[in-house]
């Protein structure tokens, strides 16, 4: 029963510490925001923290440590949607197109994911780069019926549908 109370305990620490860590990101507080994250995984490890504390490595411009952060998450979390889905869009970032695909394909179907829009968004753009750009309509499609009031997926299916006429 003890350990229990100090488990709930540590979680509680740690989430008060992501939280600290998030507003810190918001804030521009970069640095700030990767030693609160830190200290939440040293108290209680979770998929979020990771993935947040490579969201942040991705910002300072360390996409490798970004993409090394959500692999640990999905280690800890392979449901945990966000993980692949930021893994992806790095090599988006890093312009290694067919390495992002895999990790987009596994966020559409992740278990746990709010936004399921985001994997649909980024493929497309990977179909775009490629000039695939029916794909690109498929996806960007599926992602405005995930959610009617993302915007950029609004606008890049306007544009792409353009284009592609």
């Amino acid at each position: 029963m003890a350990q229990e109370e100090e488990k709930r305990q540590a979680q509680e620490r740690a989430q008060a510490l992501f939280e600290q860590g998030y507003k810190a990101q918001m804030a521009g507080d970069l640095e700030g925001a990767v030693r609160l994250y830190k200290a939440s995984l040293e108290t209680s490890a979770t998929a979020e923290a990771y993935t947040f504390l490579g969201w942040t490595y991705s910002m300072q411009g360390h996409l490798d440590e970004a993409i090394g952060e959500c692999e640990k998450a999905i280690a800890l979390d392979p449901e945990f949607g966000n993980a692949w889905n930021d893994i992806g869009a790095y090599y988006i970032q890093k312009n290694e197109f067919d390495k992002a695909v895999p990790y987009l394909e596994r966020a559409k179907k992740a278990g746990r994911y709010e936004c399921r829009a985001f994997p649909h968004c980024n493929l497309a753009r990977v179909w775009i780069q490629k000039g695939m750009l029916r794909r690109a309509i498929e996806e960007l499609e599926e992602a405005v019926a995930l959610d009617p009031s993302y915007e950029m997926a609004q606008k890049m299916l306007k544009k792409v549908r353009f284009d592609l006429n």
